[in-house]
């Protein structure tokens, strides 16, 4: 069977989600998620590709990144995994490749959905019962968002500088947004979405993302734009 292409635009966000070969762990220890995260700032850099959310689990990654050129995201990974893996494959004995093929990725409408998806990769460990409150958990995004850590590597999305008029403002308005439950609807639709790389948006994104690429691109169910709502999302 060929493998299912994946389409990039400059400009437009990308949810990226890799895994564990056969769902098995790929970070063991603090060295490794530190390991992980140096390399993923160096390749940000190096691809100018823009890192707005990640979340580091135990056996697979999730990214939420805007390139400058849609074929940066593909040298990123590539420029990541070149590393980690044999880093991964000396220290632990191992052999092989550490994915489970490759990973999968999704464009993302940001006026409509990237707060939640943001939401949906820093809520990870609590969905997963590992923390009670994001800001617990030390290996996403969510502390240098919300304002507690800073993080190097990470870019704030435009969006999210238009959440306040002081960097005060914004921490504040990002927290708020994690107060209440997510929808399940829209955890649906996002995995949905990147598991089959359908473009994450309204009917009006996916045929603009199509006019531009010139081809169909995934094949998930239509579904409702989420609303950016600053509670309760």
């Amino acid at each position: 069977m060929p493998r299912k292409p994946r389409y990039y635009l400059p400009g437009v966000p990308v949810h990226i989600v890799q895994r564990g070969h056969s769902r098995e762990p790929i970070f063991f220890e603090a060295q490794d998620y530190a390991t992980y995260a140096y390399w993923l700032g160096e390749g940000a850099q190096k691809y100018e590709v823009a890192i707005h959310a990640f979340v580091f689990m135990t056996n697979h990654i999730h990214l939420l990144v805007t390139p400058e050129d849609g074929i940066q995201i593909s040298r990123l990974m590539q420029f990541i995994g070149r590393r980690y893996v044999p880093y991964l494959n000396h220290k632990y004995g191992r052999s092989g490749s550490a994915w489970e093929g490759r990973y999968k990725a999704s464009l993302v409408q940001d006026d409509a959905y990237l707060f939640t998806v943001m939401r949906y990769i820093e809520l990870n460990p609590v969905r997963a019962a590992m923390v009670v409150r994001p800001g617990q958990y030390r290996w996403s995004s969510f502390c240098h968002n919300a304002g507690i850590r800073e993080i190097s590597f990470l870019r704030f999305h435009s969006l999210y500088e238009k959440l306040g008029k002081t960097r005060e403002d914004r921490h504040r308005a990002y927290c708020d947004m994690f107060e209440g439950t997510m929808d399940e609807g829209d955890i649906k639709l996002i995995r949905e979405s990147w598991q089959s790389g359908t473009p994450l948006g309204n009917d009006w994104f996916k045929e603009r993302v199509q006019q531009r690429l010139q081809c169909k691109v995934g094949y998930a169910r239509r579904g409702r734009p989420a609303k950016n709502r600053v509670k309760g999302l």
